[in-house]
């Protein structure tokens, strides 16, 4: 297993797979930002036991001492889930994103003509065009990511490429420079100190050129894009315009509501006061457990400890589900994803639908029969019909098939309609005869 801080604060790798038993995983787990805090825990109940067992006893005889661990519960419950309410629904949003952008780059690909018949440059225009909008669909989830880890440049590896040609206000922002980090400073975010943690919002709190809204500014670019379509008319399906349109304004919905997760935290009062709480009732804990358990107060407060303040810091690290620790959101693969999907998208000229449908290779009705497209095409109606009449026998393998009921293929048509209509008519008026016979003879016999 990798040891490197890399490995240690990066979000996970969806592809990662470990042997190790759960107790014993260290990458995922909050355990190294706990090693400073356990070790005050314990040299604190170290502390209060010695000074209890040498000199005065400092433990506290009232049961009632133990009400305000009730009060600690109740807080931590509401972090954790606040947080994990703010991670799924920020999960939520990236699978919508997904969603949304295989159904987008579908239509464009595939309902957006390319004119190569009327003209060589017109469709070369046209399927330049298509490529360049799917770019900028998977450009949007990349710039997204960026904006929600406060990375106004792009001029990043994974996104100067795709968007590099826009006009954007981003494009005026140069890319900060690396350098090298103070050790101290670097062990400290290691063990989750606070006064070594940065500042994420530095590069755009000291921004010196206004920075824009990349993502949205893309959206603006698709939206100029599809207009130009809509124009020319190489998008002529009414409901697929609709379509692309709604898909855009659900891409903004998406923008729109990982920014409110990300600028909305949970209000500072909750989260001074349920840490003050906390660190109270830690502090406390040696007193309440000298009485009953001696030399063994001091295991069990730093284990209690180890309990309570990992479940605030778990809520603590995934309350902003967009940045770089270990149990965030993996945007990276995220957005590879799409790269990926829409790779395949266009991969392939769009298909026709008779190129498939009459291939000898599809076999229409396995496991029944074997026989392709082609062979099938040569059969009659009725052939085919009395084929699905039997096939759906074949889900149901212990079933008497010899007291299967026929059922009698038909092929509805006009002239069959209307030889019905006319059966029906005169057996509606063979029932009335019968029934006027039968009451007339009711008559006669009274």
């Amino acid at each position: 297993m990798a040891s490197s801080p890399r490995h240690f604060t990066r979000p996970r790798s969806l592809a990662h797979h470990s042997k190790w038993p759960m107790p014993l995983r260290l990458h995922g787990s909050v355990t190294l930002k706990l090693v400073v805090p356990l070790l005050f825990v314990a040299a604190w109940s170290t502390a209060i036991t010695c000074i209890s067992f040498f000199f005065y006893d400092l433990g506290i005889k009232d049961a009632s001492a133990w009400i305000p661990g009730f009060i600690v519960g109740i807080l931590l419950t509401f972090r954790s889930t606040t947080a994990n309410d703010r991670y799924n629904e920020g999960r939520k949003y990236w699978a919508q994103l997904n969603q949304t952008s295989q159904g987008l780059a579908r239509l464009i690909w595939i309902h957006v003509d390319e004119r190569h018949e009327k003209d060589v440059v017109l469709g070369k225009q046209d399927l330049l065009g298509k490529i360049s909008c799917l770019n900028l669909v998977a450009a949007f989830a990349v710039a997204l990511k960026h904006k929600l880890r406060f990375e106004p440049s792009m001029q990043y590896d994974d996104l100067k490429h795709l968007v590099g040609h826009l006009d954007a206000f981003a494009k005026s922002v140069e890319q900060p420079k690396e350098t090298k980090q103070n050790p101290f400073k670097t062990a400290g975010q290691f063990l989750g100190l606070s006064m070594a943690a940065s500042n994420p919002r530095k590069l755009t709190k000291d921004a010196r050129v206004p920075l824009g809204n990349l993502p949205l500014e893309i959206l603006s670019h698709l939206c100029a894009y599809l207009k130009t379509l809509f124009n020319n008319g190489t998008f002529k399906t009414g409901t697929c315009q609709v379509h692309s349109l709604r898909a855009l304004n659900t891409m903004n919905d998406i923008l729109g509501g990982t920014e409110r997760i990300l600028n909305t935290p949970l209000p500072i009062a909750y989260s001074i006061a349920i840490s003050q709480i906390t660190w109270v009732w830690i502090l406390l804990l040696p007193f309440q457990l000298y009485r009953s358990m001696k030399w063994v107060t001091i295991p069990a407060s730093i284990f209690a400890a180890y309990i309570i303040l990992g479940i605030a810091l778990i809520g603590r690290e995934i309350e902003n589900p967009f940045g770089y620790d270990v149990n965030d959101l993996p945007l990276d693969a995220f957005c590879d994803q799409i790269r990926q999907d829409i790779d395949i998208i266009m991969c392939r000229v769009a298909p026709v639908s008779d190129d498939f449908i009459t291939h000898e290779a599809n076999i229409l009705l396995h496991p029944l029969s074997q026989l392709g497209s082609k062979t099938w095409a040569e059969k009659t109606v009725e052939e085919i019909l009395t084929a699905l009449a039997v096939k759906p026998s074949l889900h149901y393998p212990k079933a008497d098939h010899n007291k299967r009921p026929k059922m009698q293929p038909t092929i509805r048509n006009r002239k069959m309609d209307d030889d019905d209509d006319a059966e029906r008519g005169e057996a509606s008026a063979g029932v009335g005869a019968d029934l006027g016979g039968t009451e007339s003879g009711g008559d006669d016999s009274d």
